[in-house]
C-alpha cells in the first residue's frame, strides 16, 4: 500500500507541483458495482479507487457509471471532497455522472443536469435509439482568487451502431458549450465510447481542443479503457477545454498486481488559467 501510493505520488509530482496555480481536473469511467465482475467487485477495488484519487490530487473529477454507494464510500473516506448530480433516470438508484469537487479550492455557483435526446431538459428522454438514457451534468465553479470555470461530465452510448447516436451527442453538447459566456473557461470530460479519430471528436474539437493533444510530452498509455486486464485498446475518455491552456497530462495505470481501480485508466489534465504563461 505505501509503496503503491510512494510511486504513485512520485509520478505525478512535477504535474502536482506546477497545478496549484492552475486546475487539476480528473475524467474517471470508475465501473458500476456489478457482481458479475468476480475478483474486480467494487468491494475488492474500492479503496485502490480512494488511493488512486488521493495521491492525483484533483481539484475536479468527472465520473461516469458512478453509483451513489460508491460516491459516497469515496467523500467518507476523503471528505475533503463533496460530490454532486442526479442518475440518468433522474433519482440516485441508477448510474450518475457524479462531479467531485475539493471544497477547500472551489466554490460550486451552480449546477445542474440536461440530457442527450431531441428533449435534453426532459428527464431521462432517450432519443437517436439509445438503449439508456444518456446526459449530461455540469457545475459552475469558483476558485478562492475568484476564477471561474464551467465543468460539463458525460458518457456516450457504447454501441457499435451508436456511432450516429454519438455524433447528435457531441452535435448537442457543441451547442451548450456555445451557449456558455466566452469570458467563462470551459473544461468537458467524459467516457465518450470512440476515438480521437471519430466524429463527435472532430465536432467537439471545433470548439475545444484535447488536453492530451496539446501536450508536449503526455505520460502513461495512450490508450484508457483495458476491461480489468491492464492492457488498453481504445483512448475513448477525454479531457477537452475551451480557454484553458494544457500544461501536463497523464493516464493513470496504477495498480496492485492483477487489480485494477476501474476497467478504465482514469486520465488527469492539468491546465493554466487564461492569461498565465509558464516556461
Amino acid at each position: 500500500m505505501i509503496r503503491f501510493l510512494a510511486l504513485l505520488l512520485a509520478l505525478l509530482a512535477p504535474a502536482m507541483a506546477q497545478a496549484r496555480d492552475g486546475l487539476v481536473v480528473m475524467s474517471f469511467n470508475v465501473r458500476l458495482p456489478s457482481p458479475s465482475d468476480g475478483a474486480n467487485i467494487w468491494e475488492n477495488r474500492r479503496d485502490l479507487f480512494v488511493e488512486t484519487i488521493a495521491a492525483a490530487d484533483p481539484d475536479v473529477i468527472g465520473t461516469q457509471e458512478l453509483f451513489r454507494i460508491q460516491g459516497d464510500y469515496l467523500v467518507a473516506k476523503l471528505p475533503q471532497y463533496s460530490w454532486f448530480g442526479i442518475d440518468r433516470r433522474g433519482g440516485h438508484a441508477d448510474e450518475h455522472m457524479g462531479v467531485f469537487y475539493r471544497r477547500d479550492r472551489l466554490k460550486l455557483i451552480e449546477q445542474g443536469d440536461f440530457w442527450l435526446s431531441d428533449t435534453p431538459e426532459q428527464v431521462a428522454s432517450i432519443s437517436w435509439g439509445n438503449l439508456y438514457p444518456r446526459m449530461v451534468t455540469w457545475g459552475l465553479f469558483e476558485t478562492r482568487s475568484g476564477k471561474r470555470f464551467y465543468l460539463l461530465n458525460t458518457h456516450f452510448p457504447y454501441r457499435a451502431e451508436d456511432a450516429s447516436a454519438r455524433e447528435k451527442c457531441a452535435a448537442l453538447l457543441r451547442k451548450r458549450i456555445a451557449a456558455l459566456p466566452r469570458g467563462v473557461p470551459v473544461v468537458l470530460t467524459g467516457d465518450f465510447n470512440t476515438g480521437p479519430d471519430s466524429a463527435p471528436h472532430a465536432l467537439l474539437g471545433e470548439m475545444l481542443a484535447d488536453a492530451r493533444d496539446a501536450v508536449a510530452k503526455p505520460l502513461g498509455p495512450e490508450a484508457t479503457f483495458h476491461g480489468f486486464k491492464g492492457v488498453p485498446d481504445h483512448r475513448i475518455d477525454w479531457i477537452l477545454t475551451r480557454g484553458f491552456k494544457a500544461r501536463g497530462y497523464r493516464t493513470i495505470d496504477a495498480h496492485r498486481g492483477a487489480l485494477y481501480p476501474s476497467d478504465h485508466f482514469p486520465v488527469v489534465a492539468t491546465l493554466a488559467w487564461p492569461g498565465v504563461e509558464r516556461p
